[in-house]
């Protein structure tokens, strides 16, 4: 047995009476039955164990920056650490660094990705017994052969609302190697976003130079957030495949955030991959319809960039740290519940929509999904295995799904190959 493999298996070791009966999830409705689930099921399935499984987008260092807390300790709160990663047999992820709307009214947006790289950089530093940085995909796979986490660092949000090519480059230096283009939910300077005003009717000049800056650099670029017209326009202007990190399919629920049909097919095109959200609100119909029916409906919001600023970052980072952990805390009726096997059918449409080649997961965990109620946290992560087992697919496609499409973009934009 590989060290990676032996060190996978001992992460999780099953609880007596734990498992669910499969027959019984199978028989209930798809979306929000209130047959009493098991969320202590920690079987790893065996395919999940031996598969290099990587998350397209995990929330990291917002709480670290504000909190003070360490990536290598398990929270009480929260739902992503590097022990519980371990537990769900994580091999590698977008590590995926954060600078919300809150930062963009009084310029700090520039500042504050600098400084949650800079951290995201210590505490990998910090944690090295566990994790390390990955430049390309060939770091992947060797940092996974030794048993630890390949941390790939992804950005979301602004590195500059100006779209400065200097910051840009001054990052790479860094080792970010991805970047989601729009500013979050906000249009900037080159591409707008799918919850704000559009601009530019996709991306502009500007735009195509960052993308051919960052094709020339190596590094993955990311239209999550992107309106339809920008995620079509970035693909084809982009010499390299482009992924969508982390999203629903709008097909299924007709949010904005929801990647449609006709950009999906154009990621795909360009060799590229779809992240599959852990979300209920952009994966279960009956939830986003029932969320349409209250006051304040989630992530419908345009962007924030235009409120009136703070003065100091401290003042910002304060207003932050009050959604901080940002996981989500509401409540959500049982009939409204989503279960893991709906976002495996979530999944199973972006097969049949794209192939097999083209989906994977970019969960969005500690970024606020109403989780499905199978999965805690991310040492619940087996459970999608389960779930896609139950849809019938075969374990050479459950493989691509969990992590090697991610690593095949990867290694074509990293090493060009």
């Amino acid at each position: 047995m590989k060290r990676r493999d032996l060190l996978k298996s001992l992460t999780l070791l099953p609880i007596a009476g734990s498992i669910f009966p499969i027959k019984s999830l199978l028989s209930a409705p798809i979306s929000g039955y209130s047959l009493p689930l098991n969320p202590q099921d920690t079987t790893m399935p065996e395919v999940h164990r031996k598969a290099l499984v990587m998350d397209g987008h995990t929330h990291v260092m917002t709480r670290e920056l504000l909190m003070g807390t360490d990536i290598g300790q398990r929270y009480s709160d929260g739902t992503v650490d590097l022990p519980r990663a371990k537990e769900g047999g994580v091999d590698a992820m977008f590590f995926s660094v954060y600078t919300p709307e809150h930062y963009y009214p009084g310029r700090f947006e520039t500042k504050n990705t600098f400084r949650v790289v800079n951290l995201a950089l210590d505490q990998i530093k910090k944690n090295h017994a566990v994790i390390e940085l990955a430049l390309t995909a060939s770091d992947i796979e060797r940092i996974c052969k030794k048993g630890k986490i390949a941390a790939f660092l992804d950005l979301e949000g602004p590195y500059d609302m100006d779209g400065d090519i200097n910051l840009l480059r001054a990052l790479y230096r860094l080792g970010l190697r991805s970047v989601q283009l729009t500013a979050h939910n906000t249009t900037n300077a080159f591409i707008d976003s799918c919850n704000d005003v559009s601009r530019w009717g996709g991306i502009n000049s500007l735009g195509k130079d960052i993308i051919a800056e960052m094709n020339s650099l190596g590094m993955v670029i990311n239209v999550a957030h992107a309106s339809n017209d920008a995620i079509i326009q970035s693909a084809e202007a982009s010499k390299h495949p482009v992924i969508y990190s982390h999203g629903g399919f709008y097909s299924i629920v007709p949010h904005p955030r929801c990647i449609t049909d006709e950009a999906a097919k154009a990621v795909a095109a360009k060799g590229g991959v779809i992240g599959v959200h852990f979300g209920s609100l952009f994966n279960n119909p009956t939830y986003w319809a029932w969320q349409q029916g209250q006051e304040t409906p989630r992530e419908t919001k345009p962007g924030t960039v235009h409120a009136a600023p703070l003065n100091t970052i401290e003042e910002v980072d304060r207003e932050v740290l009050k959604e901080v952990p940002l996981n989500f805390r509401g409540t959500i009726p049982d009939e409204y519940w989503m279960h893991v096997d709906q976002l495996a059918k979530v999944i199973d449409y972006g097969v049949n929509l794209v192939g097999e080649d083209h989906i994977a997961i970019g969960s969005d965990l500690d970024g606020g999904p109403e989780l499905p109620r199978e999965i805690r946290d991310i040492s619940d992560f087996p459970q999608i295995t389960m779930a896609m087992q139950r849809l019938g697919y075969s374990d050479k496609r459950i493989k691509k799904i969990l992590g090697l499409n991610w690593l095949r973009v990867i290694r074509q934009v990293t090493e060009g190959k």
